[in-house]
């Protein structure tokens, strides 16, 4: 039995009760990927009440580089995203969030930039300089980010974007815990690698309702935020250079 080439990149998306946006979401990182490198997408459903699973379950017919994953019970985002990093099969990863306001026509200005930068990058964070979210959304990320910067000293803007670019081998690397995506850039530096900025375009929701609000987010992110200036504070990376027998 013959084995298909791994791909270039892997795209992973997390998906909750997203069924009115999963399908033209692939519909749309296909149209960016296909004719510009081998790519394979990975839709994460977290265990879904609604019919998520089913509309991506029947688009893999359209969409021979579609893989679904299904969680067994409701884990939560940073489970779902790591979860398909660690099925995925390409060396580099992108990540969207499931409800459609990333735009994949962005992914190709990811992997150019990584084209481009520095081989101790090994994140690129969106940075959504323009927000189609309401204000109360905006004002609650404009609040988190600043208290987020002052506190881990991370040099990023927008850390909550869900549209990533990082390698697959450094991310498992990183500390495991339940909302890590919010703090990627914080965690790859504290591994003693560097993360670049990248703009990139923000779309409203049309379709489906968020799942995040002000408060479920203030709360954990305090506590968060303490145990992620700990890991930093204890951490200790150094190089390693192997030593042969003379």
């Amino acid at each position: 039995m013959t084995t298909s080439p791994a791909p270039e990149l892997s795209v992973v998306v997390p998906a909750f009760n997203e069924e009115e946006n999963v399908v033209a979401l692939v519909e749309e990182i296909a149209q960016a990927l296909r004719g510009r490198m081998p790519f394979e997408m990975l839709f994460v459903d977290d265990h879904s009440r609604d019919g998520t699973l089913a509309a991506l379950r029947a688009a893999c017919a359209r969409f021979p580089e579609l893989r679904v994953l299904h969680h067994a019970r409701q884990s939560g985002q940073s489970t779902a995203v790591r979860n398909g990093v660690k099925a995925a099969r390409a060396a580099w990863i992108a990540t969207l969030d499931g409800d459609g306001q990333n735009d994949p026509a962005d992914i190709p200005k990811l992997v150019a930039a990584r084209a481009s930068a520095d081989a101790r990058v090994k994140c690129f964070a969106g940075w959504r300089v323009n927000r189609r979210d309401d204000a109360l959304k905006r004002f609650s990320s404009k609040v988190a980010n600043g208290v987020r910067s002052r506190i881990l000293r991370d040099a990023t803007p927008d850390t909550g974007c869900g549209l990533k670019l990082f390698e697959r081998a450094a991310f498992l690397e990183l500390p495991y815990f339940d909302h890590m995506h919010r703090f990627l850039p914080a965690l790859f530096q504290r591994d003693g690698w560097q993360v670049l900025s990248v703009p990139v375009n923000h779309r409203p929701r049309t379709r489906g309702v968020s799942k995040y609000g002000m408060w479920n987010r203030l709360w954990v992110g305090i506590i968060d935020l303490r145990g992620v200036g700990w890991l930093i504070r204890r951490s200790r990376p150094t190089a390693v250079d192997e030593v042969g027998s003379s």
